[in-house]
């Protein structure tokens, strides 16, 4: 496993705390499926604006949003 940024380290080790895994032994699928459940956590959740003109609330749902994506394109890199 490559080195994780520390958000995407916590988010890998909460899925792998349930298990009985080690911690460097989650086959590739399991990073995937982390990773498809983050990305439907951020359209449920945060959805896409697609407006111009965002308020300062909306701008950080954004932020949000593309924190949550950037995590699950770490993940899935691995």
């Amino acid at each position: 496993m490559t080195d994780l940024s520390p958000a995407a380290q916590a988010v890998f080790y909460a899925f792998n705390s349930k298990f009985d895994w080690i911690e460097d032994g989650v086959p590739g699928p399991q990073f995937n499926a982390i990773a498809a459940a983050l990305r439907a956590a951020a359209d449920q959740v945060v959805p896409e604006t697609n407006s111009m003109f965002i308020s300062p609330a909306e701008l950080q749902q954004e932020k949000t949003r593309d924190q949550l994506l950037a995590i699950a394109d770490e993940l899935e890199r691995q």
